[in-house]
């Protein structure tokens, strides 16, 4: 009994058509690898935040200097990241927290109707006109 190689391809099958993803899937895929990259940069930034609390050893009544700095310092991009994340997870979504409901299909068949009116003609620009720059001038010495 022979059994076949799955991964080896017939020469003889015709050729497929290239597949290519809708705009849909690929925003889903692009929103999934944005959110895992921003999740583990979060996670990797509470991971050495408590990583420098309970292993480094701190003053009895106070945080050291160079930590109370460094707190300062994450603590903003901890936020801006969390944002992000929960931004880029609820970006297609209504108010009350309901997916958007999808648009309409383009009409395939053309439908009959007046013809488009001209566009308005527009008035043309004024051209630019470059004004030098104000230099500051010192003001004179007052004299006794």
């Amino acid at each position: 009994m022979k059994l076949e190689n799955p991964f080896k391809k017939d020469p003889n099958a015709p050729k497929e058509e290239k597949f290519l993803y809708t705009e849909e899937q690929l925003m889903a895929r692009l929103k999934f690898v944005v959110g895992i990259c921003l999740a583990f940069t979060l996670f990797g930034i509470v991971f050495v935040v408590l990583y420098s609390l309970v292993f480094v050893t701190q003053p009895m009544n106070a945080i050291s200097p160079v930590d109370q700095k460094f707190f300062e310092l994450i603590v903003p991009i901890a936020t801006f990241l969390t944002g992000t994340l929960s931004g880029i997870m609820l970006a297609d979504r209504t108010p009350n927290g309901q997916p958007q409901p999808p648009k309409p299909a383009a009409p395939t068949a053309p439908t009959l109707s007046a013809p488009a009116p001209a566009p308005a003609p527009v008035a043309p620009k004024p051209p630019m006109v470059s004004v030098p720059p104000k230099v500051a001038v010192p003001p004179a010495p007052l004299k006794e």
